[in-house]
């Protein structure tokens, strides 16, 4: 017996390190002190641009939209899902991207696979300039199906302490602005791909009119990051309050950046809800509040400001499509949609 019998083959994990090195490489910025393959990743923070900085940190995943990916043979883009995710997340804070960390699980590991999703990675990494310093690739045989595997990633960014967004500043009367998703992001997907793939009978290759494009198309597109749209208005100081609309969609998200004497007004007829939504809501024949509880419905970001400066924040952002989404009022952290 030997280990590649019981289902891990170490040779595969070396090609798939040697071709994941490079493009790792590619995103290194001047901070970074350390190569792909050691045991810890080294970086060193730029003391010279901050008075007091902060680190942020988060973890988080792609979700069930992996399964769309085995569907569709398609892994280049969930690994900048993965990326640009975990950007907006700390992005809400007010911290901009040091570096990058990612887990990829599989039950039996192809580097051409692992490539393709490293690559996606890399690529938001380059984009978001953010460096991606080092990762693992675990081969469990037995835990994963064939042809499948799980992903994880970890950021850390800095802020200056004086520049943290904690939504202390937001009271009744400022204005909410809504910046567009690009679809579902990476949340919501057990609920469409029951709906769209068993209860419509759907294939990922079925082209459906009314998105313009196949299932597997319109599920696998890009989790949008705002750190390019955002980072000017922080700079401006025109920011109170960042939500990332994720799992849990603006109902669950927005009061997490409202003070607790502070509830907000959300205007259904200030944006066109996206196809796939409308599709979805059909299809399963889904109530409006779980519809806004399980899905972004096409905002993939809010941002608070005071009313005065909110045409300034939509002009600023009007490259992006913002708009302005509704209001903050006196109330207790709840969401009313009118």
């Amino acid at each position: 017996m030997d280990y590649k019998a019981s289902g891990v083959d170490i040779d595969a994990g070396n090609e798939t390190v040697r071709r994941i090195r490079s493009l790792a490489r590619g995103t290194f910025t001047p901070g970074v002190l350390s190569d792909i393959g050691s045991f810890g990743g080294l970086f060193r923070l730029d003391r010279d641009r901050f008075q007091d900085p902060v680190l942020v940190s988060s973890a988080d995943g792609v979700g069930t939209k992996l399964k769309v990916a085995f569907m569709t043979g398609r892994h280049d883009t969930v690994g900048a899902d993965l990326v640009n995710h975990c950007v907006n997340d700390i992005l809400v804070q007010g911290a901009e991207p040091l570096f990058f960390l990612d887990y990829l699980a599989t039950g039996r590991l192809s580097p051409s696979v692992a490539e393709q999703v490293v690559a996606g990675v890399a690529r938001a990494c380059r984009e978001n300039g953010c460096a991606l310093i080092g990762g693992e690739t675990a081969e469990m045989p037995g835990f994963y199906a064939d042809g499948e595997y799980d992903m994880a990633g970890f950021i850390v960014g800095v802020v200056e302490k004086s520049k943290l967004i904690d939504g202390r500043s937001i009271v009744p009367g400022d204005a909410l602005i809504g910046l567009p998703s690009a679809g579902l992001h990476t949340n919501g997907y057990s609920l469409a791909r029951r709906v769209l793939f068993e209860t419509a009978g759907l294939k990922a290759d079925t082209f459906v009119p009314e998105l313009g494009a196949t299932v597997g198309d319109a599920l696998l597109a890009p989790h949008r990051s705002y750190l390019q749209v955002v980072r000017p208005l922080i700079e401006r100081d025109l920011v109170k309050g960042l939500a990332h609309i994720t799992g849990g969609g603006i109902t669950e998200n927005l009061p997490r950046t409202l003070p607790e004497e502070c509830a907000a007004v959300v205007e259904l007829k200030a944006w066109d809800v996206p196809p796939i939504f409308r599709l979805l809501q059909q299809r399963g024949g889904i109530a409006r509040d779980e519809m806004f509880r399980a899905f972004n419905m096409g905002v993939g970001m809010v941002v608070v400001c005071a009313e005065r400066d909110a045409e300034h924040v939509v002009s600023l952002a009007s490259a992006a499509g913002a708009f302005r989404l509704g209001v903050v009022v006196a109330g207790d952290r709840t969401i009313r949609y009118v």
